[in-house]
């Protein structure tokens, strides 16, 4: 387990500077093209892969579900804030702040009914659920925004559905039945990281993204604090204990991925998004069998193998589609014109 700590908190296994500075290319006049927004979207949900391996490594060192919780949230604001006062930024009114504030306690939200469904169902029961977020996405963008899915996207959601469950290994698991209060925590963490993502895209499009990130995570701050009181933070041993661990967990599920979302989402739409946002599972099996040392046998990579295949699958076409979509936009305009 020392091994493992000491490969995870290097430094240089973490080119977090560069991911940062690829999301910046848009600044000063240049524009990403549609894949470039893709790319963004996706390394988002990788941010989120690396969770599980951190918060295994906080468990093994005897943190409670409240310390974690409540230093991932705490460390990330704190570095997202710190961040932001390096950025450009954009006057907002009192309404424009609360409402953006307000749009991040689904992240919030997310990460705790998740972990209340891990402590009642096996890690690989309590990652389908949540998986759900895949279908929740597109029916989202179907009911919000009336666009009905594709035949193509409805082909990738399957693949990565078969995908997830190959991954998690459930064909393996004895035939237990699961908690229902699990899994309800698991369909609540489902729905509430879909609506997260929704609103990455919606909510305040213009507003920079470091900014609406910094205020997102501010929102997720408060209602982690105000379900999970930190006690933590005034116990020094704790505090200094916890650290580590909330800081990479702070950096990749709070701060990270609502800026890439803000960035890649308005582009992209909750749809295809939450296809791409499934790189968390591919990047979660993948620490556990290389960083954790877990067993992963040669089903789950299959399964690994398949969602990825999904999410290629789901973006093929996607600057035509882009392309198409602006056309229709400016015909359509010209018709009003005139």
């Amino acid at each position: 387990m020392d091994f493992s700590r000491t490969i995870l908190f290097s430094p240089h296994n973490f080119p977090v500077g560069s991911c940062v500075a690829f999301c910046y290319v848009k600044r000063e006049g240049k524009v990403l093209k549609s894949w470039h927004y893709a790319l963004i979207v996706f390394l988002g949900g990788c941010c989120y892969g690396v969770l599980s391996t951190f918060v295994k490594l906080a468990y093994s060192a005897n943190f409670s579900t409240s310390q974690v919780t409540g230093g991932q949230f705490f460390f990330g604001a704190v570095l997202i804030w710190i961040f932001f006062l390096f950025t450009k930024k954009k006057k907002l009114t009192f309404q424009q702040i609360l409402k953006i504030v307000i749009a991040g306690i689904p992240f919030g939200l997310t990460g705790i009914f998740y972990y209340q469904s891990l402590l009642r169902l096996e890690a690989s029961l309590a990652i389908i659920f949540l998986f759900q977020f895949v279908w929740i996405g597109t029916l989202f963008e179907w009911f919000f925004y009336k666009k009905r899915p594709t035949k193509e996207k409805l082909v990738s959601i399957i693949i990565l559905l078969i995908g997830s469950a190959l991954a998690a290994n459930i064909v393996s698991q004895e035939g237990t039945i699961p908690s229902w209060e699990g899994i309800l925590w698991g369909l609540l963490a489902s729905l509430s990281f879909t609506t997260s993502i929704f609103v990455s895209g919606s909510i305040e499009k213009d507003t920079p993204p470091v900014q609406k990130s910094a205020l997102m995570s501010t929102g997720s701050l408060i209602v982690v604090f105000t379900l999970y009181p930190p006690t933590f933070l005034f116990d020094f041993s704790v505090l200094s204990g916890v650290a580590p661990y909330g800081l990479l967990l702070g950096l990749f599920g709070v701060a990270l991925p609502p800026l890439l979302f803000s960035i890649g989402m308005p582009h992209i739409g909750p749809g295809l998004g939450t296809i791409l946002v499934a790189s968390e599972l591919p990047v979660a099996v993948t620490l556990s069998s290389f960083i954790l040392l877990e067993q992963v046998s040669w089903i789950q990579w299959i399964g690994v193998v398949l969602i990825l295949g999904g999410i290629i699958r789901g973006n093929i076409g996607l600057g035509h589609r882009k392309k198409k979509s602006v056309d229709h936009e400016n015909v359509t305009n010209q018709k009003v014109g005139q």
